[in-house]
């Protein structure tokens, strides 16, 4: 099982079975709040009734077509209402199965246009710790989740990294935004285009909150500053929106949300409501018109996966994104979220807690760590917190929150309470 203690499961093994709206149901009739959507996707609730009738059309009518040399109507139109939803002047989408893929692949489109802009000497990525970025070799040589790289570290692309944006001493307790700490993106100027030369870097490769890892919600101003610094100095800017994207921030886009625009956008996880492995990368056009040259018989990019725009994933995106705009879960984003951190900061009472962020429907609530056995508390707290009847997950010793949107008042109240006496159960 993936990023799962393996023995430990065999002893002590979660199941569920069905699930509808924001519950899970175990094998044994147990009702599990889902704390977490699924793993970051499930915004419109589990088993939606439109999603779930566009993939049962769909796969009566086009169960697979490959993307190589042969189209589907489907994707197209997925590709242009993307398009359509995106910042502007990022109109073109290359489609692929998940978020780890999105970013292999866009980490391919930056070199492949460095190659065709006369420099290819650009092969040098430049991350942020504690990011996480998907499993590929590219993801991993980019993220900045030090258990990720361990036993692959010989097998990396080249990369630096920035800093994360959390500070302890100033933002243990911080709701939202931090104020101050934009001067953070400075780094990026002052250490590593000074180290390494702009002229070798391809592109810099970050979330605009590092979800993963438990909710480091970037100071005001600091991705503008990235984005200033990028521009003065001809970098491309590649925004992982794989949890962000499609709606957890109050926004269609992070991008928006803080007014920073990319040159790409990855994208995944919450486009499908998790009925359909799907994800993407939205790209400048820019980008794409330096791209489209060659002998016309010859690929442009040599690049796509068996999957790429699958039909039933297609259908799944497409079904959910008429959810979010018929349904106006955006807009329950937004009413929802202060309720959600007055909620979620309630926990600052607890001996064990010693730093909460929050931003939108995600929150990170870090607990002590135990002395010689780091992500263990951790550990113990997210099993308990299942015990009690709400699934989340903990990266490291940070529970991550972040809830369906169409999650009432009442089960954040319910999903609180469970945190509490699951952190309190931790000696």
């Amino acid at each position: 099982m993936p990023f799962t203690p393996n023995r430990e499961f065999k002893s002590f093994p979660r199941i569920v079975t069905t699930a509808q709206g924001a519950v899970y149901h175990t094998q044994d009739g147990r009702e599990i709040l889902d704390g977490i959507s699924g793993l970051w996707c499930v915004g419109a609730g589990h088993a939606h009734p439109k999603i779930a009738q566009a993939m049962k059309t769909q796969i009566d009518t086009l169960d697979f077509a490959s993307s190589f040399q042969v189209g589907h109507l489907g994707a197209y139109q997925l590709a242009d209402r993307i398009a359509s939803l995106a910042p502007p002047t990022l109109d073109r989408v290359f489609l692929v199965n998940s978020g780890s893929e999105a970013c292999d692949t866009a980490m391919k489109i930056a070199l492949a246009y460095w190659r065709v802009c006369g420099q290819g000497q650009r092969n040098l990525f430049i991350g942020r710790e504690r990011g996480f970025h998907g499993v590929g070799f590219g993801g991993i040589s980019v993220g900045g989740m030090v258990n990720n790289r361990n036993a692959f570290g010989t097998s990396l692309l080249r990369t630096d990294h920035l800093s994360a944006t959390y500070d302890p001493k100033k933002q243990a307790f911080v709701k939202g935004q931090p104020e101050q700490g934009s001067e953070m993106a400075d780094e990026l100027e002052n250490r590593i285009i000074a180290l390494h030369g702009a002229a070798n870097i391809a592109a810099v490769v970050i979330e605009p909150i590092a979800c993963s890892t438990g909710v480091l919600v970037p100071p005001k101003g600091y991705l503008k500053r990235i984005r200033e610094i990028c521009d003065r100095h001809q970098l491309l800017l590649i925004f992982d929106e794989v949890i962000t994207g499609f709606g957890r921030t109050g926004n269609m886009f992070a991008s928006t949300t803080f007014d920073a625009i990319p040159d790409m956008i990855l994208f995944a996880k919450t486009v499908t409501n998790g009925a359909a492995p799907l994800g993407g990368v939205i790209v400048k056009r820019s980008i794409y018109d330096a791209l489209m040259n060659g002998p016309p018989h010859l690929a442009e990019l040599m690049h796509g996966y068996t999957c790429s725009g699958h039909p039933l994933s297609c259908a799944a995106a497409l079904a959910m994104i008429d959810v979010i705009e018929q349904e106006g879960l955006i807009d329950q984003v937004n009413a929802l979220a202060p309720y959600f951190e007055d909620a979620v900061h309630s926990l600052a009472e607890l001996d064990q807690v010693v730093s909460i962020r929050n931003f939108g429907l995600a929150a990170g609530i870090e607990l002590k760590a135990k002395e010689g056995a780091p992500g263990q508390r951790g550990f113990q707290a997210q099993a308990l917190a299942f015990k009690y009847g709400v699934l989340t997950r903990a990266p490291g010793d940070t529970l991550v929150f972040a809830p369906p949107f169409i999650t009432t008042r009442g089960q954040i109240d319910q999903m609180v309470d469970a945190f509490r006496k699951a952190i309190q159960g931790t000696p």
